[in-house]
């Protein structure tokens, strides 16, 4: 069985900084970025908490090819991304940790 797979965006509490990521666990990865499992990481470095956008696609391949295209994006395109599902830009991780 194929296994699916997520791309997420984090962003600070400034909101002035994102990162687009690719998992197979999206719940284990968003903690893993909130709890800076990895501190010389990227993530961990610009204090990246929040997930404010996410995509589930049916196998990583997918999401891996799905993460390529929105890095090759610029600011404005990715804002109005996220503005699609979350104009407010609120934290998604209470809707991601209850799967």
């Amino acid at each position: 069985m194929e296994r699916g797979g997520c791309i997420y965006i984090m962003t600070n509490h400034q909101k002035n900084t994102l990162y687009i990521g690719v998992t197979s666990d999206l719940p284990s990865r968003i903690y893993e970025h909130q709890h800076k499992l990895y501190p010389n990481s990227f993530t961990a470095k610009y204090n990246l908490i929040f997930c404010i956008y996410f995509e589930v696609h049916q196998t990583i391949e997918e999401a891996i090819n799905r993460e390529k295209q929105l890095k090759r994006w610029n600011r404005s395109k990715k804002e109005f991304l996220i503005n699609t599902v979350n104009k407010s830009w609120k934290d998604l991780t209470p809707e991601i940790s209850s799967w």
